[in-house]
């Protein structure tokens, strides 16, 4: 498992440095001449990123590419979503097929600086949990020694799992996946006693089931798993346009902007100097980043801020039901945080 490890990272650097010579045209000259932003989003994680009946992607980290493409764009549907796994999501972004990635990806050392991409913020503060079904009689992740467990591959969370299982002196057989429609599958099929992946990804699965009552989330979470949109290291500027553009949805959550009082907020300046300067009517925070005075109003009104897009997509009132938690702002006791729009 190390060695071919070791060699997709080797494949995923060598294909970025060979992408990094080979761009001449920056990343955002060539989502304007393309009229699109290429996208990578996760197989189908309901509430996360999925397709609905109609073929119309949706969901929170869905939410974040519409915000994008709306910021430079000006059209929040001019957007290709490109489906990867836990194997493809790196090549695809490094290859340049994509322009960003927005798929449940933990930001860890190895990732930044071996792998050359750039995560740009954290989006959603997760853990990894374990999930089994009530008959296997288990309530702590401890009791689960000598289990069958679905893992998807190329992920922390085969590395955690690993490490998890040798602290606790436990053995257990992985059933490898690639995709959590995969992992569902055998899951429910009894080819696994445990599914384990993201707590949020658990919980978004579960509720997707006949019968989720029937299924529980074990209380243990085994790593911090801080998950966020990345791109490729060396185009500073897109780097930027992404990274504020996701700074903006948090931003307006905490200034009160929602998508029901932006239009009237940004109609003209008003008291709140900060308020102003993320609308456009104040300063010139757009020109800095190549773009238009109203980039970050367009990328909240393309869905509604971080808490809109959190509340609609997996919130408390949707069947994944998932707190806000470590989500939650900072004046809220969480650990959401937008540097200053200044």
């Amino acid at each position: 498992m190390k060695k071919s490890a070791f060699l997709g990272a080797l494949t995923v650097a060598s294909i970025a440095a060979s992408a990094a010579v080979a761009q001449d045209v920056s990343t955002l000259d060539q989502v304007k001449e393309r009229g699109k932003l290429n996208c990578g989003v996760t197989t189908g994680l309901v509430g996360f990123a999925a397709p609905d009946a109609n073929g119309q992607w949706k969901g929170f980290d869905v939410g974040v590419c519409r915000a994008v493409a709306a910021a430079v764009l000006g059209d929040a549907n001019a957007v290709e979503f490109v489906p990867t796994t836990g194997k493809t999501r790196f090549t695809a972004l490094a290859s340049g097929e994509i322009d960003m990635l927005a798929r449940n990806t933990t930001w860890t050392f190895s990732r930044d600086v071996d792998l050359k991409f750039e995560f740009v913020g954290i989006n959603y503060y997760d853990g990894q949990g374990f999930m089994v079904s009530k008959d296997l009689g288990a309530s702590s992740a401890k009791e689960l020694d000598g289990a069958t467990v679905c893992i998807q591959t190329g992920t922390t969370t085969e590395l955690n799992l690993a490490d998890f299982f040798r602290a606790n002196d436990m053995s257990y057989e992985p059933v490898p996946i690639e995709t959590n429609a995969e992992a569902q599958q055998q899951y429910l099929a009894g080819a696994c006693d445990v599914y384990t992946t993201d707590a949020s990804g658990l919980a978004a699965t579960r509720a997707t089931f006949e019968d989720p009552s029937a299924h529980i989330l074990l209380p243990e979470i085994i790593s911090k798993e801080p998950l966020g949109p990345l791109v490729r290291h060396g185009d500073n500027n897109w780097g930027d346009i992404v990274r504020w553009t996701l700074n903006a949805l948090i931003a307006a959550e905490e200034l009160g902007v929602t998508s029901a009082n932006i239009g009237e907020l940004g109609a003209s300046a008003g008291a709140n100097p900060e308020v102003n300067r993320l609308l456009g009517t104040e300063g010139t925070l757009g020109e800095m980043l190549g773009l238009d005075a109203e980039w970050a109003k367009r990328a909240i009104m393309a869905g509604g801020n971080y808490g809109e897009l959190f509340a609609k997509n997996i919130g408390e009132e949707t069947p994944i039901a998932l707190a806000r938690g470590l989500n939650a702002q900072w004046t809220e006791g969480g650990l959401l945080y937008a540097p200053p729009f200044r």
